[in-house]
């Protein structure tokens, strides 16, 4: 498969450059990043730090996603939103890591899936779709006296909070109880509050350092407390999981898939 990259002059475009160039069957069709970007012309194996593969950094997306089978995206919400005119236009399959869209970018994501296939995760990493099944699992089985309450820890450099994933396990904890999350959630506490109110869904989010991510869901009851953790090490379990989904869009029909269709569960 021909697999574009956007944004693949970054942290996470980088590693699925390599992912991408690890993989049977797969090859670096293009990769682009915003106009007037400092490594514009750059083999993109050079930009990885592998071999040259004859393809340069370029600049123009509508090109990406016409040389390209299947096109992987993670940027920023307002960037994706353009990017799904160019998906439908060409014909073009499309995995999403992209968090923290508002409805409007979510509602244009959602129409390119009426034209193709589009695979759209908060995370990427096989680990963290099998918590997500915990969790909902958890919800569904503790009486509603464990109260639930979700962390997350990321990088300084996280420009979005609670992250995707944490509100990924939050929309699983509310599945679990029957309930809608934007009800029952508390994204942030500050001053006097006053008592938790029974069957809220908390969160809570810490910044720093170069943490790749870290998210636990706590289940807490008197006298006994269960907590469901993933910690990640690596961006290439991300990487990893993306190219495994761009692999995988291809003997499918249009529509909006989520990385629990394409691992099974």
């Amino acid at each position: 498969m021909n697999i574009g990259i956007i944004g693949a002059a970054g942290r996470m475009g980088r590693m699925l450059i390599m992912a991408v160039n690890a993989t049977d069957g797969a090859v670096v069709a293009a990769g682009s990043e915003a106009p007037g970007h400092a490594d514009l012309g750059i083999d993109l194996g050079v930009l990885a730090g592998i071999d040259g593969m004859g393809v340069n950094l370029g600049d123009d997306a509508a090109a990406l996603f016409q040389a390209s089978d299947v096109v992987i995206d993670f940027t920023s919400p307002k960037v994706t939103e353009t990017h799904a005119k160019l998906a439908a236009e060409h014909g073009t399959a499309w995995v999403i890591g992209t968090t923290g869209l508002e409805a409007a970018q979510q509602d244009a994501v959602t129409n390119a899936a009426k034209k193709v296939a589009v695979v759209q995760a908060a995370n990427f990493s096989v680990g963290v779709n099998l918590l997500l099944g915990l969790v909902e699992t958890a919800a569904k089985t503790l009486p509603d006296s464990f109260d639930i309450e979700i962390s997350e820890m990321h990088h300084r450099h996280k420009v979005d909070a609670p992250s995707g994933t944490a509100l990924a396990m939050g929309h699983a904890a509310a599945s679990g109880r029957g309930v809608n999350l934007d009800d029952v959630s508390v994204l942030s506490r500050e001053g006097i509050t006053g008592e938790r109110r029974s069957g809220d869904i908390g969160f809570a989010t810490l910044r720093g350092g170069d943490v790749v991510g870290d998210h636990t869901a706590m289940f807490a009851a008197t006298g006994e407390r269960l907590e469901l953790t993933h910690k990640a090490a690596s961006r290439e379990i991300f990487a990893n999981g993306a190219v495994r989904a761009a692999m995988w869009t291809q003997s499918q029909s249009p529509g909006l898939y989520s990385m629990k269709d394409v691992l099974g569960f």
